[in-house]
């Protein structure tokens, strides 16, 4: 087991890993990433949409190593923490996160320039801006009225970090920061993704230790979702089924918690007309959580596999890659990762992982011993 330093590297390694992996067949369907480019499992990977011209890109750049969103939050998310020196709650993502977002510049590795995160965000991201600097709403309400999809859950990692060891605390600290983001399924995702990469940093932990904290806290739809594609992956490990047919029979499972299959793309066509999509709902789970926990399992925790099975099932595969990244990089800290790919990684986006991972574990480790130390005056009550 690696030291708590190299694990915490791990995690931001692995989850800019899985984004970087993903990010260049994002929205590609399985059939389609098979048809272009067959089983994708190099970062040095050609966008699907690098010759359809600026209307397409919309400026940006992906491959080589380039990572999105994901990483740039999760990254903003530890620069709060570093801040604040302390746990988080919605308030802390309507004051310090909502500044590191859209007030503070940093390096866009799609734009190839400085410049704000919220300038490259999804909508559903930028709803953190509208909802609590232009409509100055109650932080715990902020995630009220978005669109329910992954994107807290895709930048969550550093709350299981300062909750290493306590997936309990993890879940409920991603619960209460990441309600001024996002509501449903979407805001479950997030607190049980956190409750997993804090249980992967237990001593001797398992892929089954992860699972069974995973459907432990889970709730609704979500604990649905995770329990069956995990339950599917266990027994088509056994019957060891071509990939094509892995992704097939998941997809099929995973379509009662997460109606839309395929159809990922917005057009013209679809609005206007009504559906379930991305709407609240007690019944629903994202996709991508369960898909990175089923592969994790099919794969019995191998790293690269997992990660590369992720990002290869097509549509949002870029948040698949990062939320099996982060939870392998936890239990196995920078262990099975390629020096090339760190270094491609670090060059690409100008990122030190060394110096980031440094200085957050550090802060990480100040707040679990705060946390220690008020358990052991408990324990002192009790025992009195």
């Amino acid at each position: 087991m690696g030291s708590f330093e190299d694990r915490v590297k791990g995690v931001l390694i692995s989850g800019a890993l899985g984004d970087a992996l993903g990010a260049p067949v994002e929205k590609l369907s399985r059939k389609e990433i098979k048809n272009k480019y067959g089983y994708v499992t190099t970062m040095k990977t050609r966008w699907y949409k690098e010759k359809l011209g600026e209307e397409a890109t919309l400026g940006k750049r992906r491959g080589n190593g380039i990572i999105t969103d994901d990483t740039l939050m999760t990254l903003a998310l530890c620069r709060v923490y570093k801040t604040v020196k302390r746990h988080l709650d919605a308030y802390d993502l309507a004051n310090e996160f909502t500044k590191e977002i859209a007030f503070r510049k940093t390096f866009i590795p799609e734009f190839g320039r400085e410049s704000l995160i919220l300038d490259r965000l999804f909508y559903p991201e930028k709803h953190i801006f509208l909802r609590h600097v232009l409509a100055n709403c109650e932080p715990r309400e902020g995630g009220i009225g978005n669109m329910v999809n992954c994107g807290a859950a895709m930048y969550i990692a550093p709350i299981g970090i300062v909750n290493a060891g306590n997936p309990l605390a993890a879940y409920n600290e991603a619960i209460a920061f990441a309600s001024g983001h996002q509501v449903s399924y979407g805001l479950e995702a997030a607190g049980v993704l956190a409750a997993c990469v804090a249980c992967a940093f237990t001593p001797n932990v398992t892929v089954e230790d992860v699972i069974e904290t995973a459907i432990s806290l889970a709730k609704d739809g979500t604990k649905q979702a995770i329990i069956a594609l995990t339950k599917i992956a266990k027994e088509l490990k056994k019957s060891k089924c071509s990939y094509q047919e892995l992704v097939a029979i998941l997809h099929e499972s995973i379509a009662p918690f997460s109606p839309m299959g395929d159809d990922v793309h917005r057009k013209i066509e679809k609005v206007g007309i009504p559906s379930n999509h991305y709407t609240p709902s007690r019944l629903f789970s994202i996709e991508e959580l369960p898909l990175a926990l089923a592969f994790i399992v099919y794969n019995d925790g191998d790293y690269y596999k997992s990660i590369l099975d992720g990002i290869n099932s097509g549509r949002d595969t870029d948040s698949i890659g990062v939320m099996v990244g982060v939870i392998l990089g936890a239990m196995y800290g920078t262990n099975f990762i390629n020096r090339d790919n760190i270094d491609l990684l670090s060059k690409t986006n100008q990122i030190n992982f060394d110096e980031e991972a440094i200085s957050f574990a550090s802060v990480a480790k100040q707040i679990i011993e705060k946390d220690l130390q008020i358990i052991r005056k408990q324990e002192g009550i009790i025992g009195h």
